[in-house]
């Protein structure tokens, strides 16, 4: 029996999204200067209002203020008439630092320590030729094409934007088409809603959506409730790490329940989420498997993990004793072991907060680097 499942993204002009940049921008610029820093950074945002607050201790002197100003600005809240501006908005600090009885069970001992306890999880198939679920790698791509229509062409196009695609598998868990594609963009007074249909629909979805999975029962629905040219933070309160499907795997695999924005890698509930990506897309791709999702468990001031779990959804090609030794063998998940591998103490933080942190392979995310096994 056939089913439709569904994933959504939104762009980066969505206030969630906003918070996100502006606190990875802030590790990032922590980073630069001083690699151990120690960052858990969260962002509130209303109508022209940007709050920070959170727990970080870093040899970084980091103008908090500037950062936030020039991520907004990069988005493209400039104009006066959205109600929230780079320029504009009222600024709050409310950042202190990191605690020291985190720090000595994590810093104290001769291996590092995990930041906290908690599970996590990666994941990777065969759909789409970065092994991502089809649904949200669409989603994804819809929402960088507006970006790119919206900053090059304009056109009446504002930031804040969402997007989300229903796929119909057939009952073998294939995908076998496209059952719908919501999509809504903010947009200037002007632009009457007909017009916004039809420029979304040719230069957006028609431009990125492959024909091959499109036909004559596929629904569209843009914009379809209307006008939305309130919007951003005037429209929405945003905050940081609001957003965890979107930055995952679009529902189609479990999620530990830990946001990554604003976060330093010895934070395992980021980190371990790139790590066990890796081992999931390299099981894949080494055709060991499928399908698969790997959880890891950590506690805090520990350095290793506590429990590993594969699940190939009974895809494997190899016995699991197997796969489990081979995962033992190739990949070290102690936070040190994932910072040092994956160059995680680069500040490439800012890129990772909006379109997904995975599936993008040519940006320079080295958990989405494959191992031979």
């Amino acid at each position: 029996m056939s089913y439709i499942f569904t994933s959504e993204s939104v762009s980066e002009g969505h206030p969630d999204k906003i918070c996100d940049q502006i606190s990875d921008a802030i590790l990032d610029e922590c980073l630069k200067s001083d690699p151990n820093s120690r960052v858990a950074c969260e962002t509130l945002i209303k109508n022209n209002t940007v709050i920070v607050a959170g727990e970080i201790t870093s040899k970084a002197n980091v103008d908090f203020e500037a950062l936030a100003r020039k991520v907004v600005k990069d988005i493209g809240y400039i104009e006066d008439d959205l109600g929230f501006t780079s320029s504009g908005f009222e600024f709050q600090n409310l950042i202190s630092e990191q605690s020291k009885d985190i720090d000595a069970g994590i810093s104290g001992a001769e291996l590092l320590g995990s930041g906290d306890q908690g599970l996590m999880f990666g994941y990777a198939c065969k759909e789409t030729p970065e092994l991502m679920p089809l649904p949200i790698a669409l989603a994804h791509k819809l929402m960088l094409k507006h970006a790119e229509v919206r900053k090059t062409k304009g056109l009446g196009l504002r930031p804040d934007a969402k997007s989300q695609v229903s796929v119909e598998y057939d009952s073998n868990y294939q995908p076998k088409r496209i059952d719908s594609i919501v999509f809504s963009t903010q947009h200037s007074d002007d632009l009457a809603l007909d017009e916004l249909r039809e420029l979304v629909k040719l230069l957006i979805i028609d431009s990125c959506i492959p024909e091959t999975l499109l036909d004559a029962e596929t629904k569209y629905l843009i914009n379809p409730a209307g006008r939305f040219v309130i919007g951003g933070p005037v429209g929405d309160c945003g905050l940081t790490g609001r957003k965890i499907i979107v930055d995952t795997y679009g529902g189609m695999a479990r999620h530990g329940g830990g946001g990554f924005s604003g976060k330093d890698p010895t934070k395992v509930d980021r980190s371990a989420a790139y790590g066990l990506r890796q081992v999931a897309k390299s099981l894949v791709k080494n055709d060991l498997c499928d399908y698969c999702e790997v959880q890891a468990s950590y506690a805090i001031g520990v350095s290793k993990p506590i429990s590993i779990y594969i699940n190939t959804f009974e895809s494997e090609k190899v016995g699991l004793d197997k796969i489990n030794k081979i995962v033992n063998e190739n990949f070290d998940l102690s936070p040190s072991g994932l910072i040092n591998n994956l160059d995680l103490s680069t500040p490439l933080y800012l890129k990772t907060a909006s379109y997904g942190h995975f599936g993008r392979e040519n940006v320079g995310f080295m958990w989405e680097e494959v191992k031979d096994l």
